[in-house]
C-alpha cells in the first residue's frame, strides 16, 4: 500500500508538472496574441486572417481547459475540454454540412453526458456514497471490488 501512495504522489507532482508548463505556454501565446496589433485591421480586411484568428484564441481556450483539468481532474473538466475540441474543429476549419451535423450531435451528446454525470453523482451524494470532493466512500469502494 505503501508503494501505491509514493506512486500516486509521483504522479501527482508530474501532473502538477505538466500544468505549470502548459500555464506557461498559455501565458507566452496570450502575449504573443496582444503584442500583434496589426493582425485586427488583417481580420477586418481577410476572412482568412480571422479564422486563424480564432484558432489562435481557441488554442488558447483548449489549453486552458486542459490546465483546469490537469489541475482538478473530473468528468465536468474532461466533457469541456472535448466540448470545446468539436466547436473548435466545428468554426475555424472548412466543414461541409455533414460534418457540421456530426459535430453538433457530438456536443448534444457530450452535454447530455456530462449532464448524465453531474445528476448521478449528485444522487450519490444524497445517499451518502460520494464525499462532498466526489470521492467513493470506503463501503462503496468494498462493495465494487465484490
Amino acid at each position: 500500500m505503501k508503494f501505491k501512495g509514493s506512486i500516486s504522489k509521483i504522479c501527482e507532482l508530474l501532473e502538477r508538472g505538466v500544468a505549470v508548463l502548459v500555464l506557461i505556454g498559455i501565458l507566452l501565446s496570450i502575449c504573443s496574441l496582444i503584442k500583434d496589433f496589426a493582425i485586427f485591421r488583417e481580420i477586418l480586411e481577410d476572412m482568412e486572417s480571422f479564422r486563424v484568428y480564432l484558432d489562435e484564441i481557441f488554442v488558447i481556450v483548449i489549453g486552458i481547459e486542459f490546465l483546469q483539468m490537469l489541475c482538478r481532474p473530473n468528468s465536468d473538466n474532461i466533457m469541456e475540454v472535448l466540448i470545446f475540441l468539436v466547436a473548435r474543429h466545428m468554426i475555424v476549419t472548412e466543414t461541409t454540412a455533414v460534418e457540421d451535423f456530426i459535430s453538433v450531435i457530438s456536443i448534444i451528446l457530450l452535454c447530455v453526458l456530462r449532464r448524465y454525470l453531474h445528476v448521478t453523482r449528485e444522487k450519490m451524494k444524497a445517499e451518502g456514497k460520494v464525499s462532498a470532493e466526489g470521492k467513493v466512500s470506503a463501503e462503496e469502494e468494498e462493495e465494487g471490488e465484490l
